[in-house]
């Protein structure tokens, strides 16, 4: 039986998924004609770290069922649901801000942001299986 923790990151994983590669194929067929090089290559990144971490993701619910009493099982999968929204978020938005009708000049610093809780993420997976 799963616990409620489990089922919640592994609908979280299957959603970013979804997501990432509805995302992907909308840059790809959608966007690619109106945005340059530079911009698509950063909506790729954008994709490509979601895609990354929506695996990562599914990995860390794996892993809290394996060990159910682990909590860095399960932050490391809530670290990377953030990193997702903050740093592919914040990619999608900066590679299309010439499309958009409003300014996301504040997106810029929070794509570090998201960094940081993929890189929490993957150490909280680490010192899970430490202790």
């Amino acid at each position: 039986m799963f616990q409620a923790n489990v089922i919640l990151l592994i609908r979280l994983a299957a959603a970013m998924g979804a997501a990432a590669v509805a995302i992907g194929a909308f840059g790809a067929h959608g966007l690619k004609p109106k945005l340059d090089a530079y911009q698509l290559g950063i909506f790729e990144k954008g994709v490509q770290y979601h895609f990354y971490h929506s695996l990562a993701l599914l990995g860390a619910a794996v892993l809290l069922q394996i060990q159910p009493g682990n909590p860095y099982f399960k932050w490391a999968g809530f670290l990377f649901v953030a990193g997702i929204l903050l740093f592919s978020g914040s990619l999608y938005l900066l590679a299309t801000r010439n499309l958009l009708p409003f300014s996301v000049s504040w997106a810029g610093p929070i794509t570090p942001l998201g960094g940081l809780c993929f890189i929490a993420g993957w150490l909280l997976l680490f010192w899970g299986t430490v202790k």
